[in-house]
């Protein structure tokens, strides 16, 4: 794709830096409490890094934004799923009348959720709390053609930043920044689209990669693989170009839903809008933000570690991350990030609210002892 056409040239905006100051501000103020050094692990470290993004001694997350982004794929008609795309907009309707695991969390964490539904089979119109901003019914089958047109990529793209800008002006509007950001996905065979994807980034054969997706047999996971590779084999001489342009994969074998998550990913980075990132298919778009801008990565918080065998893989190229929860996910929807959310919140408490050694009159000395004899 020409990454520089006019409709997405905003990819290449600069991403907003990291407060260095503050970072090391926070680093220091962990160093007070009344604790062993170290001794709340990935707490301390969300604290710090939040700090960093935030710009504040003291983050926060208790504004939470919510996007779903919802699509079909043509793949499916090559049986890579155990159900139909007509799931995709049901599980929409049931997004909209608040019955999914995403919308119980939503309500949980007291944070608006809104679902763009970006091409489904199926019509969802006249829904509470849907955006319908159709590109097409579905991407075509990437197994023959390119899954989506430039023009589609560029509209799926700008859906994600849009989703992004959204929410930040509704929070503004209410007096506050938006603390966090979760994207959420939804479309029948975006397994199969986010697996081929990673081929190409991983530069891994599909057979290493292939999983289950929502429930795959042993046989379905290996015809999955097969089509997957099939379809590299299709679209090899296009994408001998990815490594120097990501768009190229994500054109020929993404899914709208996965674009406009790659689209949110950047946006936030640049808006300096942390982002929680869910599993699989998201952590695949997440890569695909980082490979378009190494800088994007500073701005993600891997929720969880998803049960889809790639999974491990995709974590290679987030160096300085492991995930926070290992619940043995596979959900989607968002559902991992939001569940992340209360220990995040209280990572920000015990920053925020544990005295220090010097206002609890106790040495640090005799901490690092205790520390010793344990």
């Amino acid at each position: 794709m020409n990454s520089d056409s006019s409709s997405v040239a905003w990819l290449h905006s600069p991403i907003k830096p990291l407060d260095s100051m503050t970072m090391y501000a926070a680093m220091e103020h962990q160093k007070q409490l009344t604790k062993p050094a170290g001794s709340l692990g990935k707490l301390e470290s969300i604290a710090i890094r939040l700090a960093a993004m935030q710009g504040v001694l003291f983050p926060t997350a208790d504004h939470v934004s919510i996007a779903i982004f919802a699509a079909d794929h043509g793949i499916a008609e090559e049986g890579v799923s155990v159900f139909p795309q007509s799931v995709t907009a049901e599980m929409v309707k049931n997004f909209s009348h608040g019955g999914a695991a995403i919308c119980v969390a939503a309500r949980f964490l007291n944070a608006p959720m809104t679902v763009y539904n970006l091409g489904t089979v199926s019509p969802t119109e006249g829904l509470a709390n849907v955006v319908n901003c159709t590109i097409a019914p579905q991407t075509a089958s990437f197994l023959h053609h390119s899954a989506m047109t430039e023009e589609q990529l560029a509209q799926a793209i700008n859906t994600g930043r849009q989703a992004v800008l959204t929410s930040s002006e509704k929070q503004l509007k209410q007096g506050h920044k938006l603390d966090l950001f979760i994207a959420g996905e939804m479309g029948i065979a975006n397994t199969t689209s986010a697996t081929a994807i990673a081929a190409v980034l991983l530069n891994t054969a599909p057979d290493k990669l292939a999983g289950p997706g929502t429930g795959l047999d042993a046989k379905g996971v290996s015809h999955k693989a097969v089509i997957i590779a099939k379809a590299l084999q299709t679209h090899e001489k296009a994408l001998a170009n990815s490594w120097t342009d990501p768009l190229i994969a994500l054109q020929l074998l993404g899914g709208f839903e996965i674009a406009a998550l790659t689209g949110a990913y950047l946006t936030c980075a640049q808006e300096g809008v942390p982002a929680v990132v869910d599993g699989f298919i998201c952590t695949v778009a997440a890569l695909m933000a980082s490979r378009i801008n190494p800088e994007v990565s500073d701005w993600l918080i891997l929720s969880h570690n998803s049960a889809e065998p790639a999974y491990a893989l995709l974590l290679e190229g987030f160096a300085a991350q492991v995930p926070l929860l290992n619940l043995e996910l596979r959900l989607g929807e968002g559902s991992g990030a939001a569940i992340a959310v209360p220990l995040i919140r209280l990572a920000c408490s015990l920053h925020h609210e544990m005295s220090t050694f010097e206002e609890a009159a106790v040495s640090s000395s005799t901490v690092t002892s205790v520390e010793v004899a344990l």
